[in-house]
């Protein structure tokens, strides 16, 4: 019995000490949390949200359009494009790329039908002055960077814009395509028929000082 001993003794002395294994710790977490378990705003998070509201400017619609009169009709002329929507308010801003997103579909498809990638966009609205006003969409055309324009397709906006015949006091309105973008960094000219505006020089040292205010400094 003293030998079982010894020798169970012995056989206990030989074997390998078990040692115990401690879960290793868990990576740290990559966004921090508060104490309601949802994650907290970081400094960058904050940066880019207040960077994305100064895209808005103070600018109004009628900063940015072009007016053709004569006593029977007359036109407005919004461009639609990125430049200038960023300058504006933003009640304006937003309702301009409201109507755009509504249209979506209707201007993809027009531009792909015209093979363009990137097609220029501009809010026409048609005002008449007396009743049996008659108009063609067509003859809004566009001269910039020695370039002329004409729309190579119209998305009306208002179900009568397609009779293309308006009662005093009526309006109609309709989103036009044109193959390049209005050069809104520069003149331009904007004809209907035997109408003309030049007004968009006088509209530029508006739009570079809104950009200039919105513009972080040392950029």
């Amino acid at each position: 019995m003293r030998r079982m001993s010894v020798l169970l003794l012995l056989l206990g002395a030989c074997a390998p000490h078990a040692t115990a294994q401690t879960p290793a710790p868990a990576p740290a977490a990559t966004a921090s949390a508060d104490s309601t378990g949802r994650g907290t705003t970081t400094d960058s998070t904050r940066r880019a949200t207040a960077a994305a509201r100064a895209t808005f400017g103070k600018l109004s619609q009628n900063d940015i359009s072009l007016r053709l009169r004569s006593e029977e009709l007359e036109i407005r002329f919004v461009p639609l494009n990125e430049r200038v929507l960023q300058l504006l308010a933003p009640d304006a801003q937003q309702s301009l790329r409201g109507l755009i997103a509504s249209k979506h579909d209707a201007i993809d498809a027009l531009a792909r039908q015209n093979g363009l990638s990137d097609p220029g966009l501009v809010l026409v609205t048609f005002y008449a002055q007396r009743d049996g006003v008659r108009f063609d969409p067509q003859l809004l055309t566009l001269v910039g960077r020695s370039r002329f324009l004409r729309p190579v397709g119209v998305i009306p906006l208002t179900p009568r814009f397609t009779s293309q015949q308006l009662n005093v006091r009526e309006q109609v309105s309709a989103i036009y395509l044109y193959e390049d973008l209005p050069p809104v960094d520069e003149s331009f000219t904007v004809s209907y028929d035997t109408l003309t505006s030049e007004d968009w020089a006088r509209r530029l040292p508006i739009l570079d000082r809104e950009r200039a205010r919105l513009t972080p400094r040392g950029q």
